[in-house]
């Protein structure tokens, strides 16, 4: 028989399962070394590398191509650096590690703390063709309100019953076909100009839109876009800290 002449007493079974573990170990080990491309190696607070980088190697950079023809490389001193904020205006509690850290100005124009943002890329989000996801919903014909009420020409109430402005234009994220900002124009009385509030911090009524987290006093202060057109992710990062910020600050 050809399992006992070539193999002689040598157990398959126990060689199929050892083969096994070292496969699976050795895919834990690729697995966990790709995941430390962003965000490694680990820093203290204050910025320096951390003495504890974790029982992993960091892995040797990488060029990575996206689909716009775009390449990165991860990890780099250069991307990192390129998504850090330093010199914010706050200040430890506790002279250790891992403390909460408490603003020194006003958090929201400062976007710390629940108003924090990151320094994404200041370049739209593309769909799987290139175009930017992320549109006023005028101009595309395509897409209609097909279910609940239509927001545009309603007036925007603010935290304290304002009406601060009114709603003139949705933005729809077209690969998803759903509803990602309202977009209203300010009343005289609170600002000037065009502002964008995420969908999902919003609240349409029969009567109005409420938006909860900001008192009428801080609508002025949202970020505005660049593009009547498009939002940047940089752009998205920023008004949607300020919303978000106005929760605890406002």
């Amino acid at each position: 028989m050809v399992g006992v002449t070539f193999f002689g007493n040598f157990d398959l079974a126990s060689l199929a399962i050892w083969g096994f573990w070292i496969f699976f170990a050795g895919l834990i080990y690729y697995l966990q070394t790709e995941n430390m491309r962003e965000g490694y190696p680990l820093e203290m607070e204050d910025g320096t590398p951390s003495p504890n980088q974790g029982p992993f190697p960091v892995p040797k950079p990488k060029t990575i191509t996206t689909f716009d023809g775009k390449e990165v490389v991860v990890p780099s001193p250069e991307n990192e650096a390129a998504h850090r904020r330093d010199n914010l205006a706050m200040e430890k509690t506790e002279t250790s590690e891992g403390f909460p850290q408490v603003p020194t100005g006003d958090a929201m124009a400062d976007g710390v703390g629940p108003a924090s943002w990151v320094p994404r890329e200041d370049a739209p989000e593309l769909d799987a063709h290139g175009h930017p996801k992320i549109q006023p919903m005028t101009g595309h014909e395509d897409f209609f309100v097909s279910a609940g009420r239509d927001p545009r020409g309603m007036p925007v109430l603010s935290k304290d019953d304002q009406v601060i402005g009114h709603i003139s234009d949705m933005w729809i994220d077209a690969a998803e076909q759903e509803v990602r900002y309202l977009e209203f124009e300010l009343e005289s009385e609170h600002g000037s100009g065009k502002r964008l509030v995420p969908m999902t911090l919003s609240k349409v009524t029969p009567r109005w839109v409420k938006i909860a987290s900001l008192h009428s006093s801080r609508f002025d202060g949202v970020p505005q876009t660049a593009s009547a057109k498009q939002v940047t992710k940089l752009e998205e990062e920023k008004i949607c800290g300020w919303y978000a910020g106005g929760t605890m600050y406002s």
